[in-house]
């Protein structure tokens, strides 16, 4: 039982940890952050398993994290709010070529962002030729080019 409360009590903080760290700390990753992600599995790794390195402790830990995994993507499918909190929603930054500074800062993304997007998809310029960003849930910029400007 205790292995399925620490898997538990692991799974939820990392859940809150990285949801509050934000949409973009994972899609734009350095080497510094990928160097982050692998102490942080390895102290996972410790305090998930504790001082029991069986197979049976590490399978009943796997059944554990995917089985909140599971259930929490059928609760996400039946309530809204669940969804949010979990995922976020999609932050619009960028309309008619007007950065929305606040909206910006707040998910920690700059103009280079958005304009990085913009040309690697769309092979865009100029914020002007922008209609509409959006910061995905997935911590993805999305471009909605102006219907004039060149595709």
């Amino acid at each position: 039982m205790d292995t399925i409360l620490r898997g538990s009590a692991i799974y939820f903080f990392l859940l809150l940890i990285f949801r509050l760290a934000g949409k973009r700390s994972l899609e734009k990753a350095t080497t510094f952050d990928f160097v982050l992600l692998l102490i942080i599995a390895e102290v996972t790794q410790q305090g998930l398993l504790g001082e029991d390195f069986s197979v049976t402790n590490a399978l009943l830990l796997i059944v554990t994290l995917v089985l909140i995994d599971i259930l929490l993507s059928l609760w996400k499918q039946r309530s809204h709010r669940i969804e949010w909190l979990i995922d976020g929603v999609p932050v619009v930054l960028l309309r008619d070529g007007v950065p929305l500074e606040e909206r910006m800062r707040r998910e920690r993304v700059d103009t280079e962002d958005i304009l990085a997007e913009a040309r690697r998809s769309h092979g865009l310029e100029r914020l002007s030729q922008i209609r509409c960003a959006v910061l995905e849930r997935n911590g993805c910029i999305s471009i909605i080019p102006e219907a004039h400007a060149k595709a």
